[in-house]
This record gives structure tokens, C-alpha cells and sequence, in this order.
């Protein structure tokens, strides 16, 4: 009697624990269903995606909410994001600002105006037209020399290689590269065409040159790749490859994306050259309604097009395309676009009094609201600084 009264209590036992069993799995299956379909209404539906970034997940933020930095506003300082920081210019010294704009440290630069590229932790500084030469890693700076000739642009890579292009020598253009300690790897001589632009792949191998020869009518542009380590031992018999632009196609831009693919900014088009030569066109922008691109993402370019909403309105479609894989993504602004700002995945939108950060899979990071025209921004793809007169407002994205 009692081994069948043990044997009811067990079966009456593993029944009541199969009920919680199927009940904790119901749960699970109905959690897992409506995180579904909130997410593909969210992906569907505008006005409910809308609520949700503005009310949940607090995307849209105001200038009255902001942490800012102070600045007088007749001193008109340089104001640069960097890495996770902003950076301020002014009257010799380069204040460095965490996200929450608290000064972390203070630098001594022998620069008035400046020319300034930036990539992860680096950040290489010039004199504009002058001879003084730094690169900064986080906060403290790694070298600094003196420049013979006068400094027109510089480019630094992810890894602190460093690439300037100088003008009022023998030549017409002269470019030198350093590596990350500030030795100079080599030069290389432009004796007649003007150096339109440079880059330095991410794995240090190539250096990019773009130059653009006005000798004649007919204005020719043409890209120039150079092995960087050919190049520190023999100058002459390094350049790899050169690669001659169409007639009348003025190139703006050049910039290394992922396995070295070179994309490159033409006033009419986008190409991309891969590493094994290959030159491919992206996209065609030589449309009057295209108003802006920019190639200085991570693996993408970005176009923005305007598309008549009305009589006096139009819209703005932001069209992201990966150089790999060549996929597009749209983002639609119903309004026009003033300028826009790229760093690696983040694209930012000015719309006048407010601006739209989105990435480049084409969903909304977060929106700025200011109650005045907005006339300055600087970015990175952490943070952005939206600068006024007397203060910078801090956006983290």
C-alpha cells in the first residue's frame, strides 16, 4: 500500500511540474513573439518607430539638456572631435574635453591655424600654410617636427602613420610620410601637377596620391598608389600602379576603406579601386539633385538627394551604399539637408535646428533639437560638438 501511494505522489509531483514547465516555455514563446512584432512594426511603421525613439529609448534630445563647454565668444577658438573628445584650439594651446565636458588635459601647440586629421587614437596637427608638425595619441603628444616647405593637407591612419602634402618647394608638391615615432619614411615629388589629395591604407602598405594637372584645357585627374615599404628603401621604383581619370572629372577626395579598396570622390561619380587594380564606378552623382557625398566612412559612401515634396518643399533621400558587397540602404529626411558630417559608421544631417545622426544601416542614433541655426558641428563616431558663440553642446552617439 504504501509503494502505490509513493508511486501517485511522484506521478502526481512530475504532472505538476510539467504544468510549469509548459507554462514557463508559453511565456518564453509569447515573449519571444511579441518582441517580433514590435520590432517589425518598428521597422515597418514610421509614426509608431517614431514614438518608440522619441519615448523609450530617448533618441531626440535637446539643447536645454545638454552637459556644454564654455568658450568666450569673441576668441572664435578651432574646435575638433576626436577619438571619444573634443578637442579646443586657441591662442597656442589644445584643450582636450571628455564626453561629459570635463578638461582632461592641456597642450602646448605652436599653432595659429590649423589643418587636423584624426583617425581611432591619433591625431596629426598642422600649421595651414606653415612648417610645425604634431601627432597626438589620446592625450599626449607623441612627436612634433618642423616641415621644409609649407603644409596644404595631412592624413594619418589608424595606426599613426602619417602623410603630409607640402607646397612652395623646388617642386610643385612634395609628399612625406612618417611612421608612428615621427621617422620619416621617404618623400615623393610632384614636379608639375597640384596634390589634390592623399591617403594611407589601414594596414600601412599603401600610400594613395591624387593629382589633378590644370597645364592644359582639358583638367586631368589621376590617382598614383606607392608601396609605403618599397618606398622607404627605394623612392624611385615604388609606385605600384597609376590610374588616369576621364576627361573634365575633377577628383575632391580620396579615402582607403577595408581591404584596401581606395573609393574616390569625383565632382560626377564615386569609384572604387581594389587592391588588385580593379577600378569599378559606385554610383553616378553627377545629378544637380544630388547635393552631398562623402567617402570618408567605414566601408560606405553616403549620397543625399533631393526629392520635391510639394510646391515649396522638398525632401531629402539619403541613400548608404557598402563598398563590398555594393547593398543600399535609404534614410528619408522630410526636409532639406544643410550639410552633412561622416565619421566610420555615423552620418550626421543638418536640417537648420536640428540635426540627425543615423549609421550607416540607415536607423536613426540620435536627434539634436536647438532652439537657433545650427552653423558648426564636429564628430567622431562616439561624440559629436555642436558649436554656438560661447558654448560647444556635447551629443553622445
Amino acid at each position: 500500500m504504501r509503494t502505490i501511494m509513493k508511486d501517485f505522489w511522484e506521478e502526481q509531483k512530475v504532472k505538476k511540474l510539467n504544468k510549469k514547465r509548459i507554462v514557463i516555455i508559453s511565456l518564453i514563446i509569447l515573449l519571444i513573439i511579441f518582441i517580433i512584432t514590435i520590432a517589425i512594426i518598428y521597422s515597418k511603421n514610421e509614426t509608431f518607430r517614431e514614438w518608440i525613439d522619441k519615448n523609450i529609448l530617448r533618441k531626440e534630445v535637446n539643447q536645454e539638456n545638454l552637459v556644454s563647454i564654455e568658450i568666450k565668444e569673441n576668441e572664435n577658438p578651432t574646435v575638433y572631435a576626436f577619438n571619444q573628445y573634443i578637442g579646443i584650439l586657441n591662442k597656442n594651446e589644445f584643450k582636450i574635453y571628455n564626453n561629459t565636458g570635463k578638461e582632461e588635459a592641456t597642450l602646448n601647440l605652436s599653432i595659429t591655424t590649423p589643418i587636423i586629421s584624426s583617425n581611432n587614437r591619433y591625431i596629426a596637427i598642422g600649421e595651414d600654410n606653415g612648417q610645425k608638425l604634431y601627432l597626438i595619441v589620446d592625450k599626449d603628444i607623441v612627436w612634433e617636427t618642423e616641415i621644409e616647405g609649407n603644409i596644404s593637407n595631412i592624413v594619418v591612419n589608424q595606426n599613426g602613420y602619417v602623410a603630409v602634402s607640402i607646397t612652395n618647394t623646388i617642386n610643385k608638391t612634395v609628399v612625406s610620410v612618417y611612421d608612428p615615432q615621427g621617422n620619416e619614411l621617404f618623400k615623393t615629388f610632384y614636379a608639375s601637377n597640384r596634390v589634390g589629395d592623399i591617403a594611407i591604407s589601414n594596414d600601412n602598405k599603401y600610400l594613395a596620391v591624387a593629382e589633378i594637372d590644370t597645364s592644359g584645357t582639358i583638367i586631368k585627374s589621376n590617382i598614383q598608389t606607392i608601396s609605403i615599404e618599397g618606398a622607404s628603401s627605394n623612392p624611385e621604383s615604388s609606385a605600384i600602379k597609376k590610374y588616369e581619370g576621364e576627361n573634365n572629372s575633377l577628383i575632391s577626395n580620396i579615402e582607403y576603406q577595408e581591404n584596401n579598396k581606395l573609393v574616390c570622390l569625383y565632382t560626377n561619380k564615386i569609384d572604387v579601386i581594389s587592391e588588385d587594380g580593379n577600378v569599378e564606378t559606385l554610383t553616378d552623382i553627377s545629378d544637380k539633385k544630388n547635393t552631398f557625398s562623402s567617402v570618408e566612412l567605414s566601408n560606405n559612401i553616403v549620397k543625399v538627394t533631393e526629392e520635391s515634396s510639394g510646391l515649396f518643399t522638398a525632401d531629402s533621400i539619403v541613400t548608404m551604399q557598402n563598398t563590398e558587397s555594393k547593398k543600399e540602404t535609404t534614410y528619408k529626411v522630410e526636409s532639406v539637408t544643410k550639410e552633412i558630417y561622416t565619421s566610420k559608421n555615423k552620418i550626421g544631417l543638418n536640417l537648420g535646428t536640428e540635426i540627425e545622426f543615423i549609421n550607416t544601416s540607415g536607423w536613426l542614433v540620435k536627434r539634436y533639437i536647438s532652439n537657433q541655426e545650427i552653423t558648426k558641428v564636429t564628430m567622431t563616431d562616439s561624440i559629436a560638438g555642436i558649436v554656438f558663440r560661447d558654448r560647444i553642446e556635447i551629443v553622445n552617439l
